[in-house]
C-alpha cells in the first residue's frame, strides 16, 4: 500500500527537524518526497532472484591492522594551544542548556 505524503506529513516531519516551511514549500516538499518512496518502491519490484549476495562484511581480509606505537604528543605539548586548561584538561564553554 503506497504511503500518502502530504503537507501534514511535511509538518510532522518539519516539527521533529525543528524546521518551519511555508505552505508552498510543504506541498512542493510533498511532492519530491513522494517520488522518492515510489522510486523506492520500485525497487522493491526489481526480479533478484539468482542474484549472488557479495557478503564483505563477512570477510576479514584486508581489515586489521598490526598494532604498532607510533609518535605521540606528551600531556603539556597538546595543551600548550589551548586557550583555557585546568591542570592537565582542556577548558571549553558548556554547550548542553539547561531549560
Amino acid at each position: 500500500m503506497p504511503m500518502k505524503i502530504d503537507s501534514d506529513l511535511v509538518e510532522k516531519i518539519a516539527a521533529l527537524a525543528t524546521l518551519e516551511f511555508e505552505e508552498e514549500e510543504k506541498k512542493r516538499f510533498a511532492e519530491q518526497f513522494a517520488e522518492i518512496v515510489n522510486f523506492v518502491e520500485q525497487l522493491s519490484e526489481v526480479n533478484t532472484s539468482g542474484v549472488v549476495v557479495d557478503d564483505i562484511h563477512g570477510r576479514p581480509d584486508n581489515v586489521l591492522s598490526e598494532d604498532a606505537t607510533e609518535f605521540c604528543l606528551e600531556r603539556d605539548q597538546a595543551l600548550s594551544n589551548a586557550p583555557e586548561r585546568d591542570a592537565e584538561f582542556f577548558l571549553v564553554p558548556k554547550v548542553i542548556a539547561e531549560e
